[in-house]
């Protein structure tokens, strides 16, 4: 496996299956992006440090960590203006839910949703 990655090992009977966090905020990102209303990713200390270290990130805005009773999800996100912030978060906290424990079959114990801001759209003057 590589180095400086974290994974989260499921046992099956066969043996463990290995799954970096990595992949996990992919999966969640692209669920997110799905949902009505989301805006883009927001900021967050994640993010930050990651481009501070020279990373490129193709997860922006999404952290994840495993533990033995599940996974969870930090989501850093921007709503669209002119939807209701609650409803954008509950869909993107159900979707990402859905997105990880359907492709890893493991658990996911929280989805943080954090609305750093608004994105407006961007319109011709």
């Amino acid at each position: 496996m590589a180095e400086n990655k974290d994974y989260i090992i499921r046992n099956t009977d066969d043996g463990n299956v290995s799954i970096s966090e990595d992949v996990i905020a992919i999966i969640a990102w692209e669920a997110m992006h799905e949902v009505e209303g989301y805006g883009g990713p927001g900021t967050g200390l994640t993010g930050e440090l990651a481009e501070l270290m020279g990373k490129k990130n193709a997860s922006r805005g999404v952290r994840v960590s495993g533990a033995p009773e599940g996974v969870t999800v930090e989501a850093f996100i921007t709503v669209r203006f002119g939807y209701s912030v609650t409803k954008v978060a509950r869909s993107i906290q159900e979707a990402a839910s859905k997105a990880i424990q359907d492709m890893t079959g493991l658990p996911v114990t929280a989805v943080n949703v954090n609305v750093t801001g608004i994105a407006f759209d961007k319109t011709k003057a």
